[in-house]
């Protein structure tokens, strides 16, 4: 968790992307110090209440307002990045209407604030050199210095008005955003931490088994388990579904996967059957898993029947999406914050072949072979070796 989502490492597969990342990341973590001195001042009425550190206050308000600058260029960069360079991963289908419009507001909601953070500044920059009480001298001010000129002329009164504007045109934005946040794509930034700590450090691609499954093997292999045997009356074990029709049938980190979505697309545009026009998109996927646990999620609030609704297969995911996935794990592995779709996938999947009986000929055919000659091929046991002959 530390080296994924504290050091994002995997962003950095992307430089240039990775880097503003970084930057943004970096900004929203630690101009929050300067947001608790914020927030102090106003409810106590103090100015610059941390400014007693001295050296070092000068030291944090300079790191505050270079990263506030480079925060906002980053976010202009990222806009810029995002609609005019017309990305093939930022051009797809299920990232149009509302992801595209969610993507582009957050960018939007970050330049106001640093903007507002930094004109904030300048005015109490401003304030300090006219002497005004209440206004104590402190901190250094790197960037804001170069915004004195805009409040040139002004009278005292009117520099405290624009101060204070801006302070609460920063910490209303900071409100609004937090508010919004569950309602984004961008609660990755408080869930891409218990994400990657409960990520599958298993070997890749390994399926996972069902005990009830395992449990029937073992009685079958048992020579002294009685076939006849009544089951437990005491027994609380739910029937349980082999796979997943609906997200009722996914764990819960599955479905937090879903809410950690980014919707950036690095797994899409490494999946190779997205690479070679497949209708599979990993991206999707999660995408689709989110819309559907907030769509049920509408249906109980709203008191609806479960079963007359779309589940997730069939309704948001398709068979054929599903069996264009090769399990090269190309996906989560891409994934900066190690999502699973491929857990998903296969799940979905083994419902389709163990309850359903659907998977496609020619998986099938192998089943078969494989129980009437204990081999994928088509050739009995006895004659496995006849190719030797023809050499």
């Amino acid at each position: 968790m530390a080296r994924v989502a504290l050091g994002q490492t995997k962003m950095m597969v992307k430089p240039i992307a990775g880097f503003l990342h970084v930057i943004v990341y970096a900004g929203f973590v630690i101009i929050n110090i300067e947001v608790l001195e914020i927030i102090i001042d106003g409810l106590f009425g103090t100015h610059r209440v941390f400014s007693f550190l001295g050296v070092f206050y000068d030291f944090l308000i300079a790191s505050f307002e270079i990263l506030a600058l480079l925060v906002l260029l980053a976010c202009v960069l990222f806009f810029i990045r995002r609609n005019g360079l017309r990305l093939k991963r930022f051009a797809a289908k299920e990232v149009s209407g509302w992801p595209k419009t969610d993507a582009n507001l957050i960018l939007v909601f970050e330049v106001l604030l640093m903007g507002a953070f930094l004109l904030m500044q300048g005015a109490d920059l401003a304030l300090q050199k006219m002497g005004t009480a209440y206004y104590v001298e402190a901190g250094s001010y790197p960037v804001s210095s170069y915004l004195l000129f805009l409040f040139e002329g002004m009278s005292e009164s009117s520099v405290i008005l624009f101060e204070r504007f801006f302070w609460w045109v920063h910490i209303l934005g900071i409100f609004a955003f937090l508010n919004y946040l569950p309602y984004s794509k961008h609660l990755h930034i408080v869930l891409a931490f218990p994400n990657t700590y409960y990520s599958n450090l298993k070997a890749k691609g390994a399926f996972t088994n069902m005990d009830s499954v395992t449990q029937e093997v073992k009685l079958m292999l048992d020579p002294d388990a009685d076939p006849y045997a009544t089951p437990d009356p005491d027994s609380s074990d739910d029937i349980q579904r082999f796979g997943a029709k609906d997200v009722t049938d996914l764990n819960w980190v599955q479905l937090m996967n879903a809410y950690s979505c980014t919707e950036c697309g690095r797994c899409t545009s490494e999946c190779p059957a997205n690479q070679t026009g497949k209708l599979l998109s990993p991206r999707k996927i999660m995408m689709d898993t989110r819309d559907r646990l907030e769509t049920y999620g509408a249906e109980i609030d709203a008191g609806d029947d479960q079963e007359n609704q779309r589940p997730l297969l069939d309704g948001y995911i398709s068979r054929e999406e599903l069996w264009a996935c090769t399990t090269c794990n190309a996906c989560t592995d891409a994934c900066p914050i190690n999502i699973d779709p491929l857990s998903i996938i296969l799940d979905m999947r083994r419902y389709l072949v163990m309850e359903e009986s659907a998977a496609p000929n020619e998986l099938n055919m192998v089943f078969t072979n494989i129980e009437n000659n204990g081999a994928p091929w088509q050739f009995s046991a006895a004659d496995r070796l006849k190719w030797k002959d023809e050499l």
